[in-house]
């Protein structure tokens, strides 16, 4: 292509190569292999961004992105074209607001189920579900939701650019799925912190104490139901639909919304019987045990996933997936 009237076009070609660019770890097929990831792209694919997305993959293999930078609000990269001068790119999300993110952690600590997953580096699938409930979805509902910018010449939208950028991110997501979190405004340290503070505070305020630390004694004088441990009470909310999750602590209206998820759907139907009533049943299952007990595997790769993407000074999302690959060789 030529040089237009007012210049702004230069002769197009192949693009510029690069060294130490970052490269997507697919080299052929789909890009994305974690629920995340498919599920980001599946997202921008269902705005009809099909053919204009692809464009991108083969530069997202070349290595032509020499930067991608996520922080709250706005995904930023640099992208090497065929002119001389890379091509600035941005991708903007707009953060959820700090009440509602604190309205959201406090739905996720009433919950063990979250909270073991997330502690433990996993964010499992039924959390869009949650995020959806609250009425905060984590994926753009919208193509208008994201607000796309890309330095290039190119009146498409999404430019090869900014496609490539949209694979490199779904990679990021896979490397540690709390990327999408942290462009939605809270850092995985942040939250995993808030939600360990939650959870602390929740378990002294559970069981209203006496002075010497003992449950305090009702009207009659009758002890109410013991509890595990000193201090800490779990309770089962009973209420209006019955739901029979666990809570612990936080507030009954947020409980209300939250969906069940992990023990608490399997015991969601299961009637709430006074612990008096069920003393010569306390140590038999409330439903009947499969006839093979079932296990818990341990994945090799658990502590990457807790300990997240390294630094690209080091080796990136790169690195995460040779040591994951070489975990799972000595693993077997």
């Amino acid at each position: 292509m030529s040089v237009d009237g007012a210049g702004r076009f230069a002769d197009y070609g192949p693009p510029r190569r690069v060294d130490g660019g970052l490269r997507a770890r697919s080299t052929r097929g789909a890009i994305g292999v974690s629920w995340w990831s498919r599920r980001f792209l599946e997202v921008l694919e269902s705005f009809a961004l099909g053919t204009r997305l692809t464009r991108g993959r083969s530069y997202a293999r070349a290595g032509q992105v020499l930067r991608l930078d996520v922080a709250p609000g706005v995904v930023t990269a640099v992208v090497q074209g065929s002119r001389p001068k890379p091509y600035q790119v941005s991708v903007a999300l707009p953060p959820f607001p700090a009440p509602l993110w604190a309205r959201i952690e406090g739905e996720l600590a009433a919950q063990a189920f979250f909270s073991a997953r997330l502690l433990a580096g996993d964010l499992p699938a039924e959390l869009e579900q949650l995020f959806v409930a609250a009425g905060a979805p984590l994926f753009p509902v919208a193509i208008t939701d994201l607000d796309q910018r890309c330095s290039c010449p190119d009146v498409a939208v999404p430019c090869k650019h900014l496609a490539a950028t949209f694979y490199l991110l779904a990679e990021a997501f896979d490397a540690d799925p709390f990327t999408l979190l942290h462009w939605r405004g809270r850092s995985r340290a942040d939250l995993l912190t808030r939600l360990r503070h939650r959870r602390a505070e929740a378990r002294p305020a559970a069981t209203a104490q006496t002075g010497d630390g003992e449950p305090a004694a009702g009207a009659d004088g009758a002890v109410p139901e013991p509890t595990r441990r000193r201090g800490t009470s779990r309770t089962r909310d009973t209420g209006p639909a019955g739901s029979g999750r666990e809570a612990v602590g936080g507030s009954p209206d947020h409980q209300a919304d939250v969906p069940a998820a992990g023990a608490a759907r399997a015991l969601a139907d299961l009637p709430v019987t006074p612990l008096a009533e069920t003393v010569d049943r306390f140590w038999l299952p409330p439903v009947p045990l499969p006839d093979r007990p079932p296990s818990l595997t341990a994945r090799p790769d658990l502590l990457l996933r807790q300990l997240g993407a390294p630094a690209p000074a080091i080796g990136g999302p790169g690195l995460v997936e040779r040591l994951r690959h070489a975990y799972r060789q000595l693993g077997e």
